[in-house]
């Protein structure tokens, strides 16, 4: 990668990472009508750290994985259309958090939005790892001329350690965010999931060698024992 591009490059995912923040101010803080909301901050940090010590740990050891990273436009059309149901239903998860901080109905115990935030952190991790393992693990469904399958870590016990990491650490975020009722569309996030697994693995079966091998040896996609 050359300056230019690795210039190119860290620009581009400042602009991505500064997205979170407005995010969450458009969709959390706004409708709270509050900025005394702990809950927020302290999940703005659990997101926004980790993130950055991805950035500088990739940036010196394979930029190229976060060039892939940064591709954000789907060019299958089922995920296009999974994304476009999904997207509204996330956002709305949080929304209902800082609708629940303005209105009071839900009442968390700090221990447990704490737990919850580590439990966020150590999703996180499981994605960092599945990121050291897969430098092909991109955002969106693609498949890249010198891919292979990646049949260690992880990827031994599920196919997809990715997207568990994506659940661990999106389920209970509402939880993190003082909300009890922000769960319930959060709670559709898995069952968004399975439809993007089910169409990723049609696509990778017939575009990525040695992938149905692997699928006939490593029989569990997200949760050992169970799917």
């Amino acid at each position: 990668m050359t300056d230019q591009e690795r210039a190119d490059l860290i620009r581009k995912l400042l602009v991505r990472l500064s997205f979170v923040p407005l995010f969450i101010i458009v969709f959390t803080l706004l409708p709270a009508g509050t900025l005394n909301y702990w809950e927020v901050y302290v999940y703005f940090g659990i997101l926004i750290i980790p993130m950055l010590f991805v950035f500088i740990y990739f940036l010196g050891k394979d930029p190229r994985f976060l060039e892939r990273r940064s591709r954000g436009a789907e060019k299958v059309k089922e995920q296009k259309l999974i994304q476009l149901i999904n997207l509204p239903v996330f956002i709305a998860a949080f929304i209902i958090p800082g609708l629940d901080k303005r209105f009071g109905w839900s009442d968390i115990p700090v221990e447990v939005i704490i737990i919850t935030d580590i439990v966020i952190l150590l999703g996180y991790l499981i994605i960092f790892i599945v990121f050291r393992e897969n430098s092909y693990a991109s955002r969106i469904i693609e498949i890249d001329k010198e891919q292979k399958v990646i049949s260690t870590g992880l990827y031994s016990i599920i196919r997809h350690p990715m997207y568990l990491g994506v659940l661990i650490m999106y389920l209970p975020t509402p939880l993190a965010l003082g909300s009890y009722w922000g769960l319930i569309p959060m709670g559709l996030l898995p069952v968004a999931l399975v439809f993007r697994i089910l169409n990723e693995e049609k696509v990778l079966s017939e575009k990525l060698e040695g992938y149905k091998d692997y699928c006939r040896k490593t029989k569990y996609r997200l949760i050992p024992y169970i799917w």
